[in-house]
């Protein structure tokens, strides 16, 4: 009889080594046959409790297509998946065969070697559907290395009752966001909103607001801590210390969830990924209630990052023709119009966008041109430790810790010392 996806949940340790990942032998298939088989371990990064739901639900699908295949499914939690899995991959066991790798994540994979090179394999079948700017993160030195399987940016959400008793509209620049606020709290008593302040990356959209960037990959320099970016800087501390937003310095993801969910706060700065959390609050009962809209424009413009995740496959893994079509099956154009229907997130896929599911969508409808214009992160090793230093800065000037010249300064130093070379 056929064995159903196997879902663990990731205690403490690694001990996943001895649950058939990527390094152990049980985990070696075969397909002289003709037919897969064997077992293949899946870290998933998803949200649990939302997003986790579906994808193990289309990877039961592959299972079906594929009897004698046995998907371990394994949900990882994102915060801590980029370091298990290098640890893991470094240390030759207990890594998965196939990896969900935040897009910033993968050329630095890629870099250590850890992933398998994938052209001319059959995870990377019907590659010129992919978009470009998805594609994009996925090469590294002229080779592929992963297969995109959800793009996304970042908008306001906001809640319709709450800017409706105000008399608002969604804000279009930062001015703007500042006025709404104001008229929000004078008529409703509540503040207009959540800033993240423990996570850097809800930072970019006022960043490239500004015109400023984290670097300039061609030009080899750090420009965090040019002028652009110390007014970035200041333009997130004028937000809290003038009452327009709320912050923490930790725990920031659950405190803003609940926050917007119950209706303390009228908005947010969030991406696709927490529509189908957002839906379960009190407030968003009604559906039509959330409103979404683009980030406020900054002095220089409206910016937003390029987001998303790949589907990477483990160079060490016993069973790399059941990890080739694992990944192919989830990044198809029939499980991105899935994830699309239920969970409102965007394809990588442009075929996937007349499908059904994607056109009745009105967040993946709103996202897609966002996505199109959003701003994409340098594709280099390093993309993924930019954050750390930048996070310690970010929440030091929310929190009244330093000032923005100092953060800056600070960050660009940090990059100068992890970047050797760049000026």
């Amino acid at each position: 009889m056929r064995r159903g996806i196997t879902a663990t949940a990731l205690v403490a340790t690694l001990a996943l080594a001895a649950t058939a990942c990527g390094g152990d032998d049980e985990s070696g298939g075969s397909k002289s046959s003709g037919e897969l088989s064997g077992t293949v371990t899946w870290w998933d990064t998803s949200n649990v409790g939302s997003e986790d739901k579906v994808f193990k639900k289309i990877a039961e699908g592959f299972e079906k297509k594929h009897p004698k295949v046995d998907v371990k499914y394994v949900n990882v939690p994102f915060g801590e998946a980029q370091n298990k899995f290098k640890n893991a991959a470094q240390a030759g066991s207990g890594a998965p065969d196939v990896i969900r790798s935040e897009v910033a994540w993968t050329p630095e994979f890629a870099d250590l070697g850890y992933l398998a090179p994938l052209d001319g394999t059959a995870a990377l079948k019907g590659e010129g559907d992919f978009l470009k700017q998805a594609a994009a993160s996925t090469k590294y030195k002229g080779k592929t290395y992963a297969v995109p399987q959800v793009i996304d940016s970042m908008g306001i959400f906001y809640n319709k009752k709450m800017f409706a008793d105000a008399g608002v509209q969604p804000p279009a620049k930062i001015a703007d966001l500042k006025t709404v606020a104001e008229k929000i709290k004078k008529k409703t008593g509540k503040t207009g909103l959540y800033l993240r302040g423990d996570d850097s990356y809800y930072f970019l959209s006022f960043l490239y607001g500004e015109g400023g960037d984290l670097v300039d990959a061609d030009a080899k320099t750090v420009t965090v801590d040019n002028a652009a970016g110390v007014k970035a800087f200041g333009v997130v501390k004028d937000l809290v210390d003038s009452g327009t937003a709320k912050t923490d310095a930790t725990d920031g993801w659950e405190n803003m969830m609940q926050s917007f969910k119950n209706g303390d706060v009228a908005m947010m700065i969030n991406g696709p990924w927490a529509v189908a959390d957002t839906l379960t609050g009190k407030e968003f009962t009604d559906k039509a209630n959330l409103g979404i809209s683009t980030v406020p424009a900054g002095s220089a413009g409206q910016g937003a990052p390029q987001g998303g995740h790949n589907l990477g496959v483990y160079a060490g893994s016993k069973n790399l023709d059941a990890s080739y079509a694992f990944v192919e099956y989830m990044t198809s154009v029939e499980a991105q119009a899935q994830t699309a229907g239920e969970l409102n997130l965007l394809p990588t896929r442009t075929s996937a966008y007349s499908k059904k599911e994607a056109v009745d969508s009105e967040i993946v409808q709103f996202f897609k041109p966002v996505v199109e214009t959003a701003v994409e992160r340098p594709w280099i090793p390093e993309t993924g430790s930019l954050f750390a230093p930048l996070n310690v800065e970010y929440t030091k000037v929310l929190t009244g810790q330093t000032t923005p010249e100092k953060a800056a300064k600070a960050t660009g130093d940090s990059y100068r010392k992890l970047l050797k070379g760049w000026k």
